[in-house]
């Protein structure tokens, strides 16, 4: 009996590691492991206080509800898009995404403002869309995952419109990759003779800026139905 009761007991010990072990850390948050290897929340859940409107100004439009951060769902061509005060140049970011039906939205990174009214023509752009639903015929290009109008995503899987997708981008010096719910969908080095054709072939050939700067501003888009965003956050390399 007393072994049966020590092997009982023994048992729950493990359930109950086991399952304080599986439980998953609350949205917006950092562990003691993530804050030791350097890594900072760029959005706490509550505020907007670490970010502003692309070309300046307090944040509007955009609001946080029940722990997430919603873009107006309205959106345009240019007008409600926001950046980070802060401005980074080699790192990793990681967030989670859902978008409603015939959404339209972007994550940019190395932006720069006071060079033009239009985000996407300064920042390269990790493309979010309603890739199922989307009512036109899209490019390769144009799908979630994609280095927008330059490089098509692989083997990229989006999530059903009521899931969260996971995003991870990580740059470091010229090397660029994006990640999609776990899979890396698309790897790019800046500035290369590959990048440079591309840019020269495709939408930005007009565009001096797009792409040119080293570092700069992490970008959300507002351009086009609802986008929500949580669970941001960066380590810089």
């Amino acid at each position: 009996m007393k072994n049966l009761i020590v092997t009982l007991l023994f048992a729950v010990s493990l359930a109950l590691t086991s399952c304080s072990s599986n439980k998953k850390a609350e949205p917006n948050t950092l562990s003691k492991k993530e804050i030791n290897e350097g890594w900072k929340l760029l959005f706490d859940g509550k505020t907007m206080d670490n970010w502003k409107m692309f070309n300046g100004g307090k944040v509007t439009g955009w609001k946080v509800v029940d722990g997430v951060m919603n873009n107006s769902g309205g959106g345009s061509d240019h007008g409600g898009d926001i950046i980070t005060k802060d401005q980074f140049t080699n790192f990793i970011l990681t967030l989670e995404w859902k978008i409603n039906p015939k959404s339209n939205s972007g994550i940019f990174y190395h932006v720069q403002e006071g060079v033009t009214d239009r985000i996407y023509q300064t920042g390269p752009e990790y493309q979010l869309l309603d890739d199922k639903g989307w009512p036109t015929k899209l490019h390769d290009d144009q799908y979630s995952g994609a280095n927008y109008a330059m490089q098509a995503p692989v083997n990229a899987k989006v999530k059903p419109l009521d899931q969260w997708n996971s995003t991870k981008i990580i740059v470091n010096g010229t090397h660029v990759e994006h990640w999609l719910n776990g899979v890396k969908v698309v790897e790019y080095e800046l500035w290369s003779d590959d990048w440079k054709a591309r840019k020269e072939a495709g939408k930005w050939k007009n565009v001096p800026n797009y792409g040119m700067a080293k570092t700069g501003h992490i970008g959300l888009q507002d351009h086009g139905g609802l986008t929500q965003f949580r669970n941001i956050k960066i380590k810089e390399l």
